[in-house]
């Protein structure tokens, strides 16, 4: 049977919203280790395109994979700049803890901000940013 998962959330009732314990242990730990993953997850560079260009219905909360793109080529900072703005951390992180109290992870949120002359004004996109201990990120949007 094929579960795509467009066709599934058509289905009357189904909502996609994982836990961040879920999306830990069942989406981003077997994507590191190229597993199949119980629903699929798009992949896209997050942190490098505006919110309002992304795939999917910007009035929904939407799941993406996305790479770690750093701010300079030997550097640990990422790059969470986009041509029209940028991505603010507005927290601290997060711990995120499995079933068995093991941390598996941290969730951090971020705001964006629309570059205008002389500064910059906060809009109403939100991400929350997951990082498993060996910094994968999943970043989600709403």
């Amino acid at each position: 049977m094929d579960f795509r998962l467009n066709n599934f959330l058509q289905n009357p009732g189904f909502r996609f919203e994982p836990t961040d314990q879920e999306l830990m242990v069942h989406y981003l730990q077997p994507k590191i280790q190229s597993l199949p993953l119980p629903y699929p997850i798009p992949e896209e560079d997050v942190c490098g395109s505006d919110p309002w260009n992304l795939p999917g219905d910007p009035q929904e909360e939407r799941y993406f994979l996305c790479p770690v793109v750093t701010k300079y080529p030997n550097g640990k900072r990422t790059n969470r700049t986009t041509p029209s703005g940028r991505w603010k951390s507005t927290s601290a992180n997060k711990p995120i803890f499995d079933s068995q109290n093991n941390h598996v992870g941290t969730k951090k949120t971020f705001v964006f901000y629309v570059f205008s002359p002389g500064s910059g004004f906060r809009t109403d996109w939100f991400m929350h940013e997951y990082k498993l201990a060996n910094s994968i990120h999943v970043r989600i949007l709403n």
